[in-house]
């Protein structure tokens, strides 16, 4: 395997939550470290309101990378999770749900062979 990319669109999430720049950042800095991935920076957070609010967070991981962008007003989260070695993918999709508390996820894994 050269690659496992988890995807996870989550909609109908909390509001609060979305727009929450010190949960995102908490999110990111958490992650890398509960999936036993190699944290390589502090997380990255920006705020945006062009062309909707939200905001969008990255850690860079030495495995390549996480990132999360949340629409407010659609109540959407996007995540993505690609790293060179394989990770609990049932144990991201828990948490991010818990932080997020959707009423509908989709999910896709890619693997990235050689």
């Amino acid at each position: 395997m050269r690659g496992l990319h988890l995807i996870l669109d989550m909609y109908k999430c909390s509001e609060k939550n979305l727009g929450d720049k010190t949960l995102i950042a908490k999110i990111l800095d958490e992650l890398p470290d509960l999936l036993k991935l190699t944290k390589l920076s502090k997380p990255f957070i920006e705020e945006y309101s062009n062309p909707t609010p939200g905001i969008s967070g990255f850690v860079i991981i030495g495995e390549s990378h996480i990132s999360i962008h949340t629409f407010i007003e659609e109540r959407l989260a996007t995540v993505d999770i690609y790293a060179c070695k394989e990770f609990d993918v049932e144990l991201a999709v828990n948490y991010l749900t818990s932080k997020f508390n959707p009423e509908k996820i989709e999910k896709h894994v890619l693997y990235r062979m050689l």
